[in-house]
């Protein structure tokens, strides 16, 4: 199977929680200062993505053990009927993350929720050898399913990109990642921020950020839902 050309982005990220009222406020400014995402209608759109871990769930502890170093890996899509997925290896340094993505077929998602790795030794470039030998290796599995609907805003300079996440919610039952509708466990009774970006912050974000008097915190989806169902 041909691949696309992998994506990768190193960026610094940091998280914050915050109350609806302050994410309508910070939504509206940030309207007026910052581009929607291309992604959806206005910048809104709904994500859901399906994480995988390794039979001692390595990459699980590695966060709670807050280790320096650490990794996930999970597919995402964007729509049910999403005739691709994203394949992603989210890796992580202190606050910089590098992230790079591939696009699979739908059947291969399928392949990869059945415990199957092979087509990615049929694919093109190093990040299918890479993510078949750790998934291989680490016996990795459908571990959680986490959904939730995304206002998005970026700035070319710096690779800015700002993220606001509400209604989020997990399920164990990850077969279910192509249905049209899921039973979900709530997982955040607030709104999530993350701040993405190269080098530095530019000023006038950073004043945006800084009078909302938002408090930065360690905060993992994955993590999060993996405890909230023990």
């Amino acid at each position: 199977m041909e691949v696309e050309d992998t994506i990768s982005v190193m960026r610094t990220e940091k998280k914050y929680l915050l109350s609806y009222q302050k994410k309508n406020i910070l939504e509206n400014r940030l309207s007026g200062i910052m581009k929607r995402d291309e992604y959806g209608r206005m910048g809104r759109y709904f994500v859901r993505s399906l994480y995988f871990d390794s039979i001692y769930d390595d990459d699980l502890f590695d966060k709670i053990n807050g280790l320096e170093y650490r990794k996930k890996i999970r597919l995402r899509i964007y729509h049910p009927e999403q005739k691709w997925v994203k394949l992603e290896l989210k890796q992580k340094r202190g606050a910089v993350q590098n992230k790079k993505t591939i696009k699979i077929s739908r059947e291969d998602a399928e392949q990869m929720m059945e415990g199957r790795y092979d087509f990615l030794l049929k694919m093109q470039g190093p990040l299918p050898i890479a993510l078949y030998q750790i998934m291989e290796q680490g016996v990795y599995r459908p571990k959680c399913l986490i959904e939730y609907h995304r206002a998005a805003f970026v700035e070319d300079t710096n690779n800015t990109r700002i993220t606001i996440d509400s209604e989020t919610g997990v399920t164990g039952r990850y077969e279910n990642f192509f249905s049209d509708r899921i039973s979900l466990q709530p997982l955040l009774k607030y709104p999530t921020l993350e701040v993405k970006y190269n080098g530095f912050l530019l000023d006038y974000i950073k004043e945006m950020l800084e009078i909302a008097d938002f408090t930065e915190v360690s905060l993992s989806k994955y993590e999060m839902s993996r405890l909230e169902m023990i």
